[in-house]
């Protein structure tokens, strides 16, 4: 009886032994250095995350890297495989192409590759996608755009860097605008790469060269940053209101407080990186299945709620 007792004790153990062993898994996440003010965003609420899940899945193990180009971070994520024997990935990639490769290859070793922001150029190599809606962020600009001027004005456009993403959102802008208020004229159109100082230098050939602006899109709030410089050096008093995108807590503090220039924004947020990472976790973890697409809406911000959209503790 006592020898039974034991062997039924054992048979116990080893199944919890077991039971455990299947729901300990390991998410490696990889995204870009903090080198602007949205990558320092999807930094902080990567790490956020972890601390989260890990607490939320005790058998979960979380590992973020970050990287500053994109060889470094196909070289990363293969150590992630090779060396920390992850389960799932997540990666907000450095540029599309030079990923998609290496992405893929651990697709096909059986791990689960979530990808954020910047689609691959192959999607097969990815199992699941989560975004900001780059054609509706354009869209809701427009809408904003054309109906706080009335339905007539000009504006200026400053555009990011040239990818897909700059694209689909200036289409967004322009097809609205031609649809609905197609008295707003679009002076010029020129890149200002996700930067302010690219966004000071642009705004002041603008400046320059326009004697009557009603209006900026920005596009993105660091651009915006570069632009309020521009027209607070030039001391002009014709433009109604800056544009931004992104949510950056600076500007959305602004639209809390009632500033003049920034009378609201557009959300396109850093935390989409945290949403993806909470998706993938309860994927790998519960084996609930993840939709093959998450697309993450942007909202107008205004001083109205602007509250639920800041966070004062987040770098961006």
């Amino acid at each position: 009886m006592k020898q039974f007792k034991t062997l039924a004790f054992l048979s116990l153990t080893l199944l919890a032994s077991a039971a455990l062993a299947q729901t300990k898994q390991v998410m490696g996440v990889s995204i870009p250095s903090a080198d602007h003010g949205w990558t320092a965003g999807i930094v902080y609420w990567a790490n956020q995350a972890k601390a989260e899940l890990e607490k939320q899945y005790p058998g979960l193990t979380v590992i973020v890297k970050t990287a500053k180009d994109a060889n470094e971070q196909a070289n990363q994520i293969q150590d992630l495989s090779a060396v920390n024997k992850i389960n799932a990935l997540v990666i907000l990639p450095q540029e599309s192409a030079p990923l998609t490769r290496p992405v893929g290859n651990l697709q096909k070793k059986g791990v689960f590759t979530v990808v954020v922001d910047r689609a691959l150029t192959d999607p097969t190599a990815q199992s699941a996608y989560v975004a900001g809606d780059n054609p509706g962020l354009g869209k809701v600009s427009a809408e904003y755009v054309g109906k706080t001027l009335g339905g007539k004005g000009n504006v200026v456009v400053l555009r990011g860097i040239a990818t897909v993403i700059d694209n689909q959102r200036v289409d967004g802008f322009e097809s609205t605008l031609k649809a609905k208020y197609p008295n707003v004229k679009i002076l010029d159109k020129q890149y200002a790469n996700w930067n302010r100082d690219d966004g000071f230098k642009v705004m002041q050939d603008y400046l320059t060269r326009f004697p009557k602006i009603d209006a900026v899109w920005a596009q993105d709030d660091d651009i915006a940053v570069g632009v309020l410089k521009a027209i607070q050096q030039a001391g002009r008093k014709d433009i109604k209101f800056v544009l931004g995108g992104a949510g950056m807590k600076e500007m959305v503090k602004k639209v809390q407080d009632g500033d003049p220039l920034i009378t609201a924004d557009v959300t396109y947020p850093p935390t989409m990186i945290r949403d993806a990472m909470q998706l993938t976790a309860k994927s790998i973890m519960t084996k609930a299945a993840m939709p093959k697409s998450t697309i993450i809406p942007s909202v107008l911000i205004t001083k109205a709620n602007a509250a639920k959209f800041y966070y004062p503790d987040s770098p961006f």
